[in-house]
Parts: C-alpha cells; sequence; structure tokens
C-alpha cells in the first residue's frame, strides 16, 4: 500500500482557489474537509506504521476517505456549474 498523503490539493491540484472559497462560504463543505483531513492523517500515520492498527479497521479509514473525498468532489462540481 501506498503511504503518501493524500491531500486535497494535491488531489485536485487546479480546483485550491475553488475549495478555499467553499470552505468559506458552505459550513458543510468546510466540515467534510476538515474531517477528510483528519481521516487521511490517520490513514498516513497506520501506513507508516506510526499507530498500530488492524488491516480492517485501515481499511475502513481508506474507505471513509474515499466516501469524503467523492462527497467533496460532488460540491465542487455543483459549485462550479452553478
Amino acid at each position: 500500500m501506498s503511504n503518501t498523503p493524500h491531500e486535497l490539493a494535491e488531489e485536485f491540484p487546479d480546483k485550491v482557489e475553488v475549495m478555499s472559497a467553499l470552505k468559506t462560504s458552505d459550513a458543510h463543505f468546510a466540515r467534510l474537509f476538515d474531517e477528510y483531513h483528519e481521516v487521511n492523517r490517520a490513514v498516513h500515520r497506520a501506513e507508516t506504521r506510526v499507530e498500530a492498527i488492524s488491516e480492517e479497521a485501515e481499511e475502513d479509514l481508506r474507505r471513509q476517505r474515499m466516501r469524503l473525498k467523492d462527497e467533496i468532489w460532488s460540491i465542487i462540481s455543483a459549485a462550479q456549474t452553478a
């Protein structure tokens, strides 16, 4: 498994300005953004073995990160078409 952090600015480099605007104008987006980073840090700590967790727990964190990323992308996409 990769232990490269999946920061949103790296995942969506051309959407940094949109994300910044959404963080200040959309409380739901801001919450998702913060939650993504919290989960992403937990995944990274697990992958680098800084924090020992079960493989199942690590996979659950990865799935949670993907769901958050998908929801974040959905909001970004909708904001650009509005």
